[in-house]
């Protein structure tokens, strides 16, 4: 959900709580809006420290982590399905691009535009000929 939309809504709760109920209609309002803001706040927390606490930049399987991306994914939804911070990368313009890589050495390389994935790859790892 775009965050201008959960604007509007807290918005149009405290306009019509007060409308309602006069400045106590108010106050409960405005204490939901903190409430659902220290929520995501904590949220958001917990999977940083989830993620800061593995080695940076590793994933168990770098193939079955491509195979779950999809464009539009935040950084938010997209920690947890790594469990690790990724390696920052050189990216063009205005986007963010970081890396994940398992023991086999394949990798991934996703790119990030205004906060939303918008490129993923998966580089190989050059196999050895027998």
């Amino acid at each position: 959900m775009d965050a201008r939309w959960g604007w509007a809504l807290a918005a149009a709760l405290l306009g019509l709580a007060s409308w309602e109920w006069g400045w106590r209609g108010g106050v409960l309002a405005l204490s939901v809006v903190v409430f659902w803001l220290l929520l995501q706040f904590s949220r958001s927390l917990r999977v940083l420290r989830q993620a800061g606490g593995a080695p940076k930049g590793r994933v168990p399987n770098a193939v079955m982590l491509h195979s779950r991306l999809r464009p539009g994914l935040t950084l938010m939804q997209l920690l947890p399905m790594t469990g690790s911070l990724g390696e920052p990368q050189p990216a063009e313009g205005g986007d963010e691009a970081f890396a994940w890589s398992d023991d086999g050495g394949d990798r991934v390389v996703v790119v990030l535009r205004g906060g939303k994935l918008v490129e993923s790859r998966l580089e190989r790892a050059l196999q050895n000929p027998s």
